[in-house]
């Protein structure tokens, strides 16, 4: 029986032409609209078998293959992120309707929460690379025939701005708040982020096994970390306030942020121009290498989720390199060439 009443609603029951079984509501009480939902549904079976016509599917249905594709990743969330915000774009939308031209016309300009700062080429580009990966994965479960064409945003190059030790010291001597000083030298040392020190608890910081924890909420890359604390660290922490329940704190309360206008004033009195918070990060990444830290080593010590993250360092160490170097040269055989010169003359002599 085609049509039948099951409860309220109506049901249709279809043989599809590869032998496959049709059974569900129809989602009515009426029997000629049961009887037209039918009808509709044994015409598109037949097309998409006989025809080869290809069932449409919407872009909600890419979202979720998208965000299924990324659940196992550190930066899942990031991508909750863009879904939501590609959603609010080509909701119910078949995908063959949506053209290359079309996402890179609508692609975000502006940070979207309340401040609304513009975003950077690479974070626009983000946005970009979530997108097209929905569209490829569509095109391997044969919803479309090709992949819309996207372009990609130019990005800076990759800014290393770091400071030598003596520099350090003299940052240090320069900055008049104890709180400041203690933030700054433990960002030396450890390589921390600015939210990571901030949000740091007590109840986190093990100075017995020598690591601090970055949890996963205050964690960049939302994967949780363990923060290696060497003895200048830990003297740092022992100098805090214990009784807050965060480690960088003023009179009791958590520090929302640095004193930016005492950071640059110490930055000035010591003489080093164009440094931002974060190029403390930097400069511990660069000592690292400077010393001999292996890359991957490092990649896990400060938490960036790819090697390639950590690869902008290795250019200031040329360890590696130095027992290749005597390779080539010529000018200690001199000796050598003098008398093969010799040679040569008497023999066209």
């Amino acid at each position: 029986m085609p049509i039948y009443k099951r409860g309220k609603n109506y049901w249709v029951d279809i043989s599809a032409p590869d032998g496959t079984r049709v059974r569900h509501s129809a989602g009515t009480e009426e029997k000629a609209k049961a009887k037209e939902y039918h009808d509709k549904l044994k015409h598109e079976l037949w097309s998409e078998s006989r025809l080869d016509k290809r069932k449409e599917h919407l872009f909600e249905e890419i979202i979720i293959l998208a965000l299924k594709d990324a659940e196992d990743q550190t930066l899942y969330g990031s991508k909750k992120g863009y879904a939501k915000y590609w959603l609010a774009v080509f909701k119910g939308r078949a995908i063959t309707s949506i053209k290359g031209e079309e996402i890179a016309r609508k692609m975000p300009t502006h940070s979207q929460h309340k401040s609304r700062y513009p975003l950077e080429n690479g974070t626009i580009n983000r946005y970009r690379a979530f997108i097209v990966r929905a569209f490829s994965l569509a095109l391997k479960h044969g919803w479309i025939d090709h992949r819309p064409y996207v372009p990609e945003l130019r990005e800076p190059k990759v800014r290393v701005k770091w400071m030598r030790k003596w520099q350090a010291r003299d940052l240090i001597d320069a900055i008049q708040s104890d709180l400041l000083r203690r933030i700054v030298s433990f960002a030396l040392l450890t390589g921390a982020r600015r939210g990571e020190i901030l949000s740091l608890k007590w109840e986190n910081v093990d100075t017995e096994n020598r690591n601090a924890m970055v949890t996963a909420e205050n964690a960049k890359s939302g994967r949780a970390r363990a923060l290696p604390l060497n003895d200048e660290a830990i003297r740092i922490l022992r100098e805090c306030d214990m009784s807050c329940e965060y480690v960088f704190s003023v009179n009791g309360e958590r520090l929302k942020d640095i004193e930016r206008k005492e950071f640059n004033r110490a930055l000035e009195a010591a003489q080093i121009p164009d440094f931002r918070f974060h190029d403390l990060r930097h400069t511990w990444a660069s000592w690292h290498i400077q010393n001999g830290t292996p890359l991957m080593m490092l990649k896990e010590m400060g938490g960036w989720e790819t090697l390639e993250m950590v690869k902008k360092y290795a250019h200031l160490s040329a360890e590696h390199l130095n027992k290749f170097v005597d390779s080539v040269t010529f000018l200690t055989h001199e000796d050598e060439l003098k008398i093969r010169r010799t040679k040569n003359k008497r023999a066209t002599g």
